[in-house]
């Protein structure tokens, strides 16, 4: 089960928001790259980051930030990131750049040719996001409730040749009320590929949680506020993730 660290970019520093409301962040780091090196030191075998002003405009914007994330982590552990991805040209730049894997959240939802074909050109590097309240998939920084259901897409999209898919509950993302665990295994059971848990995740039973169900196909969960409040303490939810399954880092 890999946790993995979020790195959440407005205007160039990191914060988390509640329900992905822009109008309500809290800043927890003004250097990135420092941010970056507490999780790598702390054991994180993976990054997620995600450009929230770009995810809102549609392209990039906090390209200095992700930059500097880069050079500090060095090509040490995977970086995965997020928002305002719209192009094969924005997605081969980040490739280039020591991204790892590229997510695509709106653009799939709206223009799934453009998914389809970066799937095609870039194979083993395409994560779907799909963000999600009461079932039904939201697009443009949460703003927009489409009627898609968000098992149908994920079908469509496992066909399309994408890694993985992170299942993000609006709903619970940033307020600390627990994983929708339940949600989230219906969503595995439903795909042969990885799912990733996104949204709540606030102490160590919710890792418990995730665990007694990592063989269904949940492969990690995404770490947001409660890694930054100290409510869950990466380390040790790491640790506890990996004796629970009896692994090693």
């Amino acid at each position: 089960m890999l946790l993995i660290p979020a790195i959440d970019l407005k205007d160039g520093q990191c914060v988390r928001l509640k329900q992905g409301d822009m109008n309500d962040s809290t800043t927890f780091g003004a250097d990135p790259a420092v941010v970056a090196r507490r999780w790598l030191d702390a054991g994180g075998r993976r990054l997620h980051l995600v450009d929230l002003n770009g995810a809102f405009a549609g392209k990039p914007v906090n390209a200095g930030a992700i930059k500097s994330i880069l050079a500090e982590v060095g090509g040490n552990i995977p970086v995965q990131l997020g928002g305002g991805i719209r192009d094969l040209d924005t997605i081969e730049r980040y490739l280039d750049a020591g991204i790892t894997y590229v997510i695509i959240g709106t653009a799939a939802v709206k223009n799934p040719g453009f998914l389809r074909d970066a799937c095609t050109a870039f194979p083993g590097h395409i994560i779907v996001g799909l963000d999600a309240k009461d079932g039904k998939v939201a697009t443009d920084g949460w703003s927009k409730l489409t009627g898609h259901e968000v098992v149908d897409l994920a079908k469509k999209f496992e066909g399309y040749g994408v890694e993985s898919i992170i299942y993000t509950d609006i709903g619970r993302d940033g307020m600390l009320t627990g994983i929708n665990v339940e949600a989230t295994v219906t969503l595995a059971q439903a795909l042969t590929i990885p799912v990733i848990a996104s949204g709540g995740l606030s102490n160590l039973a919710d890792i418990d949680a995730l665990c007694a169900v990592e063989k269904e196909g949940v492969q990690g969960v995404i770490c947001g506020r409660s890694i930054y409040t100290g409510d869950l303490d990466f380390a040790a939810g790491q640790q506890r993730a990996d004796d629970l399954n009896g692994t090693t880092a």
